[in-house]
Parts: structure tokens; C-alpha cells; sequence
């Protein structure tokens, strides 16, 4: 056991891992420590054991539960916190052995989305992926109130103490399932309404904490809450940003991931996600500086993949460039940039390129426009942008960016 010390007064937690080689116990471990953290407790002692396969009855072995149960107590522990997602009777089985509240890893991260969701459809995506969970462990309500006195994974639709009758989850279910229908709806039609005006959309994907909301924030002083937390922001955020190359676009924040993300988030959470699917390029945002980067960074490609994202331009942003040892030797190439999202640095090069990588949609140039044709000059306002107008004896001079659905209209009155 490998105790934690720690000077705050918080609700005081245990964190507990089967290790059966499954995938790297010791990093998720860490990473089911910052969520602790973020969720507002404590983290005293964390416990590792060591197995074939998981117990079917208790996760952990009888014996190491015995054991853990005696240290709880003698230590004041409130709750205990499992980096898995538990069965409704291990639950049952592991609290009657403790006497203590235990939780399991997706509990904690349900926990931490009903925390952090803002807007009405980031309520409805956490209160529907919690509603699924609980029809799925009704059986596993063992010590229902705890010393925390609600606390971690009892927020939401929790604290109105809903009837755990399945069938009026069920209801709930589908009550909260129509109205995410409707806000999907009303998205698709923005969708929709942004490639009818030739909107380009950018989508900033990652990790959770890689800095999405304070890359956000630099480039659009969008004033995104920017936490060194994980899930700081949880809802979409959208604010227009012009490139070099006078195109604008329009960058949309998603919901950072995180490993073993589970299924009921990733269903609840795709109509945000799928912003990304539907997107023009694809902003990858990986810490640089983490020592599990790569790894963090293959979880988000295996998202997009499964949200259909192959094809989409995508550029690799290297994020906390400040971070790094001096001299560090980062290779970055046509469709990857170093940056430093807190220190604002390296932001020119990540927008030349996001410009050299999104698919033409314009093109910048010199016109003198006949004084006949002025027509032309409002249908370039309409679908493109003027930057300088000059009169002249041959005609209009502009510098303008012209839609490539318009550019065999005024093609001939370019300027060498």
C-alpha cells in the first residue's frame, strides 16, 4: 500500500486496482488519481493487487478486501474508489465486506460530468449516460448513504433521489434520449446552414488537460474556464478565428478523453464528438511534455476513427512546447507544429499551418474589375472578402479572396 500525504480536509478516499495485465494498471492508476482530485477528494492510500483475472465476486481477491477494510477503517476512509467499472453485485459483495461506500471508476467520471456540464444539452448527455449506468446496476445498491453525505456519485439525478424502479428509468430514459434527439437536430441544421455559407469549420480534439480550452483562449480570447484539471471544460465551445491567408474559420472546443472511456459516456457524448466528424480539419492536440503522450494521443486517433473521422485534413499540434528540457530535439513536419498554448508561442506557425493544410475553398488575389462588371464586386463580398478597393482608369482594383464557386467569374481580370 502506498500512502498519500496531504495537508487539505477533504472527504478521505481509497483507490483500488486489479492488476491482470489488462492494460498499464500503474498509469491509470495516476490518471484515477487526478480524477479524484478533480472530483474534490482526498486520496489517502492507493492499493494494488496483483492478478490472474479479476474476482467475479469482489474485483479483488477476499483476503486483500479483508485486509483493506481493516486499514480503512482504522484510517477514517469515506469512500473507496475502484479503477474499473464494477458489477452491481461486486459492488453489493465489496461494500457488505468494507461497511464503507465504494464507487467505480465510471461513477467517479459521471461524478465529475454532472460537476462540470453547463449547458442544457451537456445536462441531458451526463443525466443519460448516468440513467443507463444505474438501470444497469440497480442490483448493486449496497450502503446508499455514506459519510460523505452525497458527495462523489451522487450529484445529478441523484440528489432528487429518483426511484430506481426500472421502469421509470426506463421512461427517463427515453424522455431524455427524445430531447437530445431535438438538440441534434437543431445542431444539424447549423450544420447544414454553415456549409450553405461556406463556413469552415476546425475541430480541436485530445486528451483531457492537453490545453484545449487555453490554446482556445489565445487564439480567440474566448475567455473558456482553463483549469489544471482534468474535464475543466466539458461543454462545445465555438469562436471564429481568421487564418493568414484571409479565410476565416470556425473553431469548435470538444470534450477532452481520457483512457478507457466508457461506452455510456462515448454514446451520450457523440453529438458533441461527432463535431469533429463533420469538420473541415481536425486540431490534434497532444501534451508534449506528458510522459504517456504517445499513448494519449493514440486514444484520441482511435476515437475519430470509430466517429468516421478518416480523410479529414488533420493537423498535430505539440502542445507545452514550455514544458520541455532545453534543447530538446522535436521533429515536426508539414502537418505538425510546436507550440506553447500558455506562453502563446508558436501560434503564427500553427495557423500558417491550419491554412496550408485545410482543402482550398478560395483564392486570394488582384482584380481590376471593368466598371460594367461591378456587379461582380457585391457577389465577391457575398461569398468572399475585399480587403483593399481602388479606383482606377481600367476599373476597380481590388485585393479580394474569392470562392472558388465564383473564381471562373472574375479569373480573367486577375492581375500577374
Amino acid at each position: 500500500m502506498e500512502i498519500i500525504q496531504t495537508n487539505e480536509i477533504k472527504p478521505k478516499v481509497i483507490l483500488v486496482s486489479a492488476d491482470t495485465g489488462e492494460f498499464d494498471a500503474e498509469r491509470s492508476m495516476k490518471e484515477l488519481e487526478e480524477l479524484a482530485s478533480t472530483a474534490g477528494v482526498e486520496v489517502v492510500a492507493t492499493v494494488t493487487q496483483k492478478r490472474p483475472t479479476y474476482d467475479t465476486a469482489t474485483c479483488i481477491g477476499s483476503g486483500r478486501l479483508d485486509e483493506l477494510g481493516d486499514e480503512a477503517r482504522a484510517m477514517g476512509i469515506d469512500l473507496v474508489i475502484f479503477d474499473h467499472e464494477l458489477t452491481a453485485n461486486q459492488t453489493r459483495n465489496i461494500e457488505r465486506i468494507l461497511d464503507i461506500r465504494v464507487i467505480d471508476r465510471t461513477t467517479l467520471i459521471l461524478d465529475i460530468f454532472a460537476q462540470r456540464a453547463r449547458t442544457k444539452e451537456g445536462r441531458i448527455q451526463v443525466e443519460l449516460a448516468q440513467q443507463k449506468y444505474r438501470l444497469a446496476h440497480l442490483a448493486g445498491k449496497g450502503i446508499e448513504l455514506s459519510r460523505l453525505g452525497g458527495g462523489i456519485g451522487t450529484r445529478g439525478p441523484g440528489e432528487s433521489k429518483l426511484e430506481t424502479d426500472k421502469r421509470h428509468i426506463r421512461r427517463r430514459i427515453e424522455i431524455l434520449t427524445d430531447e437530445l434527439k431535438e438538440l441534434e437536430k437543431r445542431r444539424e441544421f447549423h450544420r447544414v446552414r454553415r456549409r450553405k455559407d461556406n463556413v469552415i469549420v476546425g475541430a480541436i480534439v485530445g486528451y483531457t488537460n492537453v490545453g484545449k480550452s487555453t490554446l482556445m483562449n489565445a487564439l480567440t480570447d474566448a475567455g473558456v474556464l482553463a483549469e489544471d484539471k482534468l474535464f475543466a471544460t466539458l461543454d462545445t465551445t465555438s469562436r471564429a478565428l481568421e487564418l493568414p491567408d484571409g479565410r476565416s474559420v470556425l473553431l469548435v472546443d470538444t470534450v477532452g478523453l481520457v483512457r478507457r472511456l466508457p461506452h455510456n459516456l462515448v454514446e451520450a457524448f457523440k453529438s458533441t464528438l461527432e463535431e469533429a466528424a463533420n469538420a473541415d480539419i481536425i486540431i490534434n492536440l497532444i501534451d508534449i511534455s506528458a510522459d504517456d503522450g504517445y499513448e494519449q494521443a493514440q486514444v484520441t486517433a482511435e476515437l475519430l476513427k470509430e466517429l468516421g473521422c478518416e480523410g479529414i485534413p488533420m493537423v498535430n499540434v505539440l502542445n507545452k512546447a514550455d514544458k520541455l528540457p532545453e534543447g530538446a530535439n522535436i521533429h515536426c513536419d508539414g502537418s505538425t507544429v510546436l507550440i506553447s498554448a500558455k506562453k502563446r508561442e508558436g501560434l503564427d506557425r500553427l495557423l500558417d499551418c491550419i491554412a496550408r493544410n485545410l482543402p482550398e475553398t478560395a483564392r486570394r488575389g488582384t482584380f481590376v474589375i471593368p466598371y460594367d462588371k461591378s456587379s461582380l464586386l457585391n457577389t465577391i463580398r457575398i461569398d468572399g472578402k475585399i480587403f483593399t478597393e481602388e479606383y482606377t482608369a481600367e476599373g476597380t482594383l481590388i485585393d479580394a479572396l474569392v470562392d472558388l464557386k465564383i473564381y471562373h467569374m472574375v479569373e480573367q481580370y486577375e492581375q500577374a
